[in-house]
């Protein structure tokens, strides 16, 4: 008897074949130390770094930028923008009486809503401090860490240093983020930078304040990059104050969600082909890990470049033809009149960087009008500067200063870059004889090169804060945030904001 046995073809390997196919499977499985990566050096720097490591330089300028967002932020929120966000958060969410809000004496909410309308203050009139690369460092971090600051239980209050050390943490981890791109060297065109290293430094900020550990932080950091980004068509709209709110708001969620043990991304920060991280938003995004704060010190970008701090509420390329053309308007006043007519001139010509948003000939609303260079370029002509009473509708809509206005060409010189460490401004006045006056601003005061001094910043925050605070409480937040580094409870501060 015959049988026939159909046996199923195989395909014999051999066994060097087989240890091949298990090494490549090894290699595709094996994942990074979180230590070694980018991201895990960020969460490392967050949760190591010491207050001794702040510097006497460091400290300082940290202080100036506390006092100026505090007083930016109370004359914030006397805007109508501020009172639609307090309003809708009032409404629309339960009461929760926990953190303080800018200029109301009565007023809490939660922590992450605190940050916002807080966040909302200092950002609804464009008087908030700039940094280069460009963004608005301490409006994301400072409603933040004060949230978090009043939610900590009394005997776990933060003292004085420790709150600043999260401060410069929150400041530190933005200038970095930023430093790793060219195009964020320039004034944005696609999106707004605080929305996302805004939301990056006070979720730094948060989780240093927190205490969390170094996985933590670095979950905090990924956790608030899926809360990041806004468009640049919103600026000079009422909604661009929500950039910096949501970026102090989310960055807080972001380190509280890291807290209660949240996970996200462990490379959110690393170079990763195929998968995007934080190059989604940077495309010439190069990444570099920070060193360890224990390895022969850490010097703070603070050290080494100063903050740019406005002495008008609007976008901070008005201050260069702000500047140039009041220099201009002295030569008018010199011709032997106080004041001058609109009549006398012919042609104004500004010289500024290319860039669409703050290109603005005809501004329609005072959120337009701190982005328009031709509008800050012609107050500064008329009346010799520009002020917080420049943006009022009776000033906009002068008829002297539309004159002016329909008088304006521009030219974007190719020496002329979009970019607040070298560009300039330049105002050239024709007058009906033939007549020419030029002014030009290299370095406004206020810049990182040429800053505020300590009484000008100071008269800056009386002038500010005044609108809300009596001028007894407003030496007295002078005096704490003067002293912040050599207080053993940050209660002191808060306690003078509400």
């Amino acid at each position: 008897i015959a049988f026939l046995v159909f046996i199923p073809q195989r395909t014999i390997r051999p066994m060097w074949a087989v240890s091949l196919m298990h090494k490549s499977a090894v290699d595709v499985l094996k994942r990074p130390v979180p230590e070694e990566t980018v991201t895990g050096s960020f969460g490392k720097f967050i949760s190591e770094i010491k207050p001794q490591q702040l510097s006497s330089v460091v400290l300082h300028r940290s202080k100036r930028m506390v006092l100026d967002s505090i007083g930016v932020g109370l004359i914030g929120s006397t805007t109508d923008v501020f009172e639609l966000a307090l309003q809708h958060c009032q409404d629309m969410y339960a009461a929760d009486d926990i953190s303080s809000v800018y200029g109301r004496k009565n007023a809490k909410l939660s922590p992450t809503l605190a940050a916002f309308v807080n966040g909302v203050a200092t950002h609804s009139m464009d008087f908030d401090d700039t940094w280069h690369p460009a963004t608005h460092p301490s409006g994301a971090v400072l409603p933040a860490v004060l949230a978090l600051g009043d939610m900590m239980p009394t005997n776990r209050k933060p003292s004085g240093l420790d709150f600043l050390l999260a401060f410069n943490v929150g400041i530190e981890i933005q200038g970095r983020l930023m430093r790793f791109s060219n195009e964020a060297h320039n004034i944005p065109k696609r999106f707004h930078p605080p929305t996302v290293v805004g939301t990056m430094g006070s979720a730094a900020a948060c989780a240093r304040l927190l205490s969390l550990d170094h996985s933590q932080c670095s979950h905090a950091l990924a956790i608030a990059a899926s809360l990041s980004g806004a468009p640049m068509a919103n600026a000079a709209t009422q909604s661009k104050p929500l950039h910096i709110a949501n970026a102090a708001r989310f960055g807080l969620e972001a380190a509280l969600l890291a807290s209660r043990g949240l996970k996200a991304s462990p490379q959110v920060l690393d170079t990763v082909p195929g998968v995007a991280g934080f190059n989604a938003f940077y495309e010439d995004y190069v990444s570099r890990p920070l060193g360890s704060p224990s390895d022969d010190g850490h010097m703070f970008l603070l050290e080494e470049q100063d903050m740019a701090f406005k002495r008008f509420p609007a976008h901070l390329g008005m201050h260069w033809v702000a500047d140039a053309a009041a220099s201009v308007h002295k030569h008018l006043v010199g011709f032997g009149h106080s004041t001058f007519s609109p009549a006398q001139i012919q042609d104004i010509q500004l010289r500024v960087p290319k860039s669409k948003y703050i290109n603005r000939p005809f501004p329609e609303s005072e959120h337009e009008a701190r982005h328009s260079f031709q509008f800050n370029a012609c107050s500064a002509l008329l009346d010799g500067e520009v002020t917080v009473q420049s943006f009022t509708p009776a000033a906009m809509s002068r008829p002297e200063l539309l004159a002016l206005l329909s008088r304006v060409h521009v030219e974007h010189p190719d020496d002329n870059p979009a970019n607040f460490n070298c560009m300039y401004g330049e105002v050239q006045v024709t007058l009906l004889g033939g007549d020419i006056l030029r002014g030009r601003c290299d370095t406004f005061y206020g810049h990182w090169r040429n800053p505020l001094t300590d009484d000008s910043l100071r008269k800056k925050f009386r002038n500010n804060a005044g609108m809300v605070l009596s001028s007894e409480k407003i030496e007295r937040v002078i005096d704490v945030v003067d002293q912040l580094d050599r207080i053993e409870n940050c209660s002191s501060l808060l306690s003078e904001l509400q």
